[in-house]
């Protein structure tokens, strides 16, 4: 697919692809600055600033808004010496203790008061896993005075809203796995949002006229475009503790709630999805930003989730460098929140979810899986992306 600009590349066949979201890649794929070609996953769809699944390497440029506000949102995965056979048939307690142990969610009204969603008593397990990331904060801050006030360090082991999830999961063989959703919570929104503004304030002053204002850039030689590398780097470095905090805490209200010992991480995955990274494709060293994707080099785990109530898939990337090794990072939605809470009944989201141990109520509806594309169908459209290690099936989910 070719309209002006370099190329478009997906992996779409047998799945939805919306005329929006062929448009917004058009759109990026003019751009000066794209190297070779953009790539689109299966998963692709409409996104806020650039396509959810989609793949842009660039030279001499950033685009905030193509990485967006949920920075170094990613999924974190581990293996357990626990199996079918030790579950209860009932896991409302298993549910019920991951819910203590990891603040999720939002209070409504929040502003001014407490938040369900954030720690006000700091555990020291979060204090001890924010000294390494104080300092870089601290300067970051001076830089840029707009940060001081964010959810930060309050916001570091919590799980948030929407899509993010905590799971329980069976694969193949009957091991039970424990996965989760997450990213750089408050503070990255707060990066991502100061940034994309700092962008388009520039393209006013140079007069730089755009197809769509959300594809302001910052190009490389200029101050904000290093402020902007500096402090996406830290926000991916704050998602990735994230995950590993909150998957401490899983790992432990399990323990808890089955009355017994177990082995964890005996194979353990944590990887981005909404990122920046440097790498060499096709002779060039590029920035590649991956919105809703993952990277998938050769021999490279990785985790495609399915949606509530659907399969997970561990993956090994096949190192397919017309992806730029690059792989989905979930299903893809097909409604948005607003069509999946006016067109599902609450009825048709209990039977979808009537195995897994989870919410089962209006609140998470715009969740339900037939508010995405059929993971099957989307695992097929990559096949020469990732190879499946492991298939994964839920049996207790939380959500915020």
């Amino acid at each position: 697919m070719q309209d002006g600009g370099v190329p478009i590349k997906s992996w779409t066949v047998g799945v939805p692809f919306e005329a929006e979201a062929r448009e917004q890649l058009k759109n990026i794929s003019r751009m000066p600055f794209i190297h070779r070609w953009v790539a689109a996953m299966p998963d692709v769809h409409l996104g806020k600033g650039a396509t959810i699944g989609s793949v842009v390497p660039t030279l001499g440029a950033v685009i905030p808004a193509a990485v967006g506000v949920d920075i170094g949102c990613g999924m974190m995965a581990v293996r357990t010496s626990i199996t079918a056979a030790q579950l209860p048939d009932n896991l409302a307690a298993v549910r019920s203790a991951i819910e203590r142990a990891v603040p999720h969610g939002r209070s409504a009204r929040a502003r001014g008061g407490r938040d369900k969603g954030a720690w006000y008593d700091l555990p020291d397990d979060v204090m001890r896993a924010w000294a390494p990331l104080s300092a870089q904060f601290d300067l970051l801050k001076d830089k840029h005075p707009v940060l001081k006030n964010t959810n930060n360090i309050n916001h570091l082991g919590t799980l948030g809203t929407g899509n993010h999830f905590i799971e329980m999961c069976l694969d193949e063989h009957g091991s039970v796995w424990l996965m989760l959703h997450s990213g750089s919570r408050g503070v990255g929104n707060r990066i991502g949002t100061h940034f994309i503004e700092m962008a388009k304030k520039d393209m006013e002053r140079w007069h730089i006229h755009l197809p769509d204002t959300d594809l302001a850039y910052l190009p490389e030689g200029t101050d904000h475009f290093d402020q902007y590398v500096e402090a996406v780097e830290w926000a991916q470095h704050f998602a990735r503790v994230n995950r590993e905090v909150m998957m401490a805490r899983v790992i432990q209200a399990v323990r808890d709630a089955l009355g017994f010992e177990f082995e964890a991480r005996l194979e353990a995955v944590n990887c981005h999805h909404n990122y920046i990274s440097r790498e060499h494709h096709y002779g060039k060293d590029v920035l590649v930003t991956r919105k809703g994707a993952v990277r998938a080099r050769e021999g490279e785990l990785g985790i495609i989730p399915g949606s509530m109530g659907a399969k997970s898939f561990i993956v090994r990337g096949l190192g397919n460098e017309e992806s730029f090794c690059s792989c989905s990072h979930g299903a893809g939605r097909v409604m948005s929140r607003t069509q999946a809470k006016k067109l599902v009944s609450l009825e048709e989201h209990r039977q979808a979810t009537a195995d897994v141990e989870c919410r089962k109520d209006e609140g998470v509806i715009d969740e339900t899986p037939s508010a995405y594309k059929p993971i099957e169908k989307v695992m097929e459209a990559q096949k020469d992306l990732v190879e499946v290690v492991y298939t994964l099936k839920q049996v207790v989910c939380v959500k915020g």
